[in-house]
């Protein structure tokens, strides 16, 4: 894994990524004022190559982030082009993780990563 620090030029530490860790796996958010607090977008690559970017609903769960797509857009996009990127803000950082979207249908994983979900259908995960 690569971390980048996009603090450098200001004279920032690197962010300790088992910090992040330890903040996603206990459902970390920003301040309970900030705008967005609980939004996480996910980053797809169009069919002509342009990005296209949408909230969804995720739930950081073993290390990887989980995710419900369809006959979506973004759905259709990560089908065609595994790679994508998860943003999500929790206290004191901005988290990006870049990977690919691997399809999971064992039956015994869905149900699980659908109940933590709060039911929804499960198609894809990125890590």
């Amino acid at each position: 894994m690569e971390i980048i620090n996009l603090g450098e030029a200001d004279g920032l530490p690197p962010v300790d990524w088992a910090t992040v860790v330890e903040k996603l796996d206990a459902g970390s958010s920003p301040s309970a004022e900030a705008r967005n607090s609980r939004t996480t977008w996910l980053s797809t690559i169009n069919e002509d190559g342009s990005p296209h970017v949408t909230a969804v609903g995720a739930r950081w769960l073993d290390g990887t982030f989980w995710l419900q797509t369809g006959a979506t857009r973004k759905g259709r996009n990560l089908a065609r082009d595994p790679r994508c990127s998860v943003a999500v803000s929790i206290r004191d950082a901005d988290v990006v993780i870049e990977g690919d979207a691997v399809r999971v249908t064992e039956p015994v994983a869905v149900a699980r990563i659908a109940k933590a979900l709060g039911g929804q259908r499960l198609a894809r995960r990125a890590r």
